[in-house]
Formats: structure tokens, sequence, C-alpha cells
């Protein structure tokens, strides 16, 4: 099957939901440093995947890819540090958690096909 739009990537499906989430639990933190880094990168991994995907070519594609798996690594970082600091409950953690490494395993997956 041969993917048309980005939008039809899982990755940046489940990546785009995964930014919704972040800016809605996080939207009334004071710490603003903390909120705009987390926020610019789950925005990262959509926008990575998007933008690899537009540039039509497979190595290109892959390397904007392992960008996105990068930032989603950071996001993971930031949700520990966010649970620790009480910024969030162990619910929202876990299922923010729990999608980016969905997310993680779904861009490794698709690095491997190219």
């Amino acid at each position: 099957m041969r993917i048309e739009r980005f939008e039809d990537i899982i990755a940046w499906q489940k990546s785009k939901e995964l930014t919704v989430d972040i800016y809605r639990i996080l939207k009334d933190s004071r710490d603003f440093g903390f909120r705009d880094q987390i926020q610019r990168a789950s925005v990262s991994i959509m926008n990575n995947i998007a933008e690899g995907f537009e540039r039509q070519s497979n190595k290109e594609f892959r390397q904007f890819l392992f960008i996105a798996k990068g930032s989603c690594g950071e996001v993971r970082s930031m949700l520990d540090l966010a649970l620790e600091l009480g910024y969030i409950s162990k619910d929202d953690f876990k299922i923010l958690h729990d999608l980016s490494l969905e997310i993680s395993k779904l861009l490794s997956g698709f690095i491997k096909t190219l």
C-alpha cells in the first residue's frame, strides 16, 4: 500500500494526538519554559514526519524520522520530569508515556521499511 499523504501515516496521527493531549494537560502550567519545551518537542515529532514525507526521497524521509524519534525521546524524558515535579498526574503520565512509546516503535518500524 502506498501512502499518499502524511496525514495517513499512523505515527503522524498518534503524534498529533500526543501533541494535543500535552497542550491540553499542561495548558494551565505556570512553568512556561518547561511547558514550551515539551510542547515544541511534541510538535517536532509530527512536523518532522510531515516534512520528511513531503521531501519525496526515502533517504531524506528516513533522516527526518530519526529526528522525530529523537523528539519522542525528549518528550518521554520531560514527562518523567513533569511527573516528578507534580505537573501531571500518574494517570496522565501513563497515557502520554505509553503513547510516546508507541509512536517511537512505529517510527522504528517505519525507518526499517525505508
